[in-house]
């Protein structure tokens, strides 16, 4: 089948008590037991339940793993890959990897005995100067938020498996529609589906996607232990925003390329990131290895008032934390979602003050150019 049929049908199947084509929410804590030992697939909500199980094979089909685990955020599913680590082991991340993934690493699992080094994944002989004996997993984010930058997937995948190392791909950016790192190699995908793939701005969710059964195995143990399985009412939103994916992405696709090429081309904006542009270094890579560019832009203005400015400015585009949702969200990096990074670490890695990204919505795109237009003419 193909992937919208798959987003439409695949754990999505009528109900097979009353017919129903969409299934319903089950609200509930518990289950009775049939009897002592015995039960219908279910005893307690925390462990499973009906909602979280379609929902799981919705998200493995789309993403081509052969398990998936759904939590009730992306830094929640995200926590718990790293939970695949024990103390002494060594990870190394893109260098600028989102800023709650940072805050994670650097403030809290060090002190569990992780330790975390922050490359340009993008590049595999920094990768390698960073590998250490007690190096055990690669997590990439491709293409990077907010900069930008695309991973070779399966150059960075024969890398890791050549040195016995796990790979991780956060695919949040670009959903599974636009990009399937599994293709390429990867053992592990991760999603906040808080964006795009639940799409609505309607819920808080996160995914894990696997290959390896034994990977599956302790992921499941981490849900059903530390409880952080996703709600039945949001594994239901979820599963809801799922069926027009395609649709949605189509569309994000489409108006990301013009809303780009609009900042590209204006006086006042002094540089665009986006893949879909022929400016961009990873602009033939990108094609090589994603359906399309995606939604994401970052553009640079020329200082923090300006962006202050712009921002101040816009009317349709919402000033907002998060991304994916079919509204234009508008933000800025340094001050919003990469403020848990020292000032010093943001300008290493490329996240400047005069920096403001765009998720760009399924609104008309001519209204949506209109609107950066008259902001960027208060500038």
């Amino acid at each position: 089948m193909g992937f919208s049929t798959d987003a439409i049908h695949v754990g999505q199947e009528p109900d097979p008590a009353t017919g129903a084509v969409v299934a319903p929410i089950y609200q509930t804590s518990t289950y009775v037991l049939e009897s002592m030992g015995k039960n219908k697939g279910y005893d307690y909500a925390r462990t499973a339940h009906p909602n979280r199980k379609a929902l799981e094979r919705t998200v493995a089909r789309l993403e081509g793993g052969s398990a998936a685990y759904v939590f009730t955020s992306g830094m929640a599913a995200i926590d718990s890959v790293f939970r695949l680590l024990r103390p002494g082991d060594h990870t190394i991340l893109s260098h600028s990897v989102y800023g709650g993934v940072f805050r994670l690493t650097t403030k809290l699992l060090v002190d569990f005995g992780l330790e975390f080094s922050y490359v340009e994944t993008n590049c595999l002989e920094k990768v390698q100067k960073a590998i250490k004996p007690s190096t055990k997993m690669i997590y990439v984010e491709t293409p990077t938020n907010p900069t930008m930058i695309v991973t070779d997937l399966a150059a960075i995948s024969r890398f890791a498996h050549d040195r016995g190392l796990k790979l991780v791909v956060d695919n949040t950016f670009l959903s599974p529609y636009l990009q399937r790192p599994i293709e390429f190699g990867t053992d592990i995908v991760v999603h906040s589906m808080t964006k795009y793939i639940n799409g609505h701005s309607d819920c808080v969710a996160g995914a894990v996607i696997l290959t390896k059964p034994e990977d599956a195995e302790k992921i499941y143990f981490v849900q059903r232990s530390a409880g952080a399985g996703l709600a039945p009412m949001d594994c239901f939103l979820v599963s809801r925003g799922i069926k027009t994916l395609a649709v949605r992405m189509e569309r994000h696709n489409a108006n990301g390329q013009a809303v780009a090429e609009f900042l590209a081309s204006h006086r006042k904006v002094k540089r665009v990131i986006y893949p879909g542009l022929k400016s961009h270094p990873q602009h033939e890579l990108a094609k090589r290895q994603q359906r399309g560019f995606g939604a994401m832009i970052t553009f640079e203005l020329g200082s923090l008032d300006q962006a202050r400015n712009l921002l101040n400015h816009v009317r349709l585009c919402s000033l907002a934390e998060s991304l994916g949702g079919v509204e234009t969200l508008i933000s800025h990096p340094a001050l919003m979602t990469h403020a848990s990074m020292p000032p010093e670490v943001r300008k290493q890695v490329g996240i400047t003050d005069e920096m403001i990204r765009i998720s760009v919505g399924i609104e008309d795109v001519e209204d949506i150019i209109a609107d950066l237009d008259q902001a960027l003419a208060k500038c």
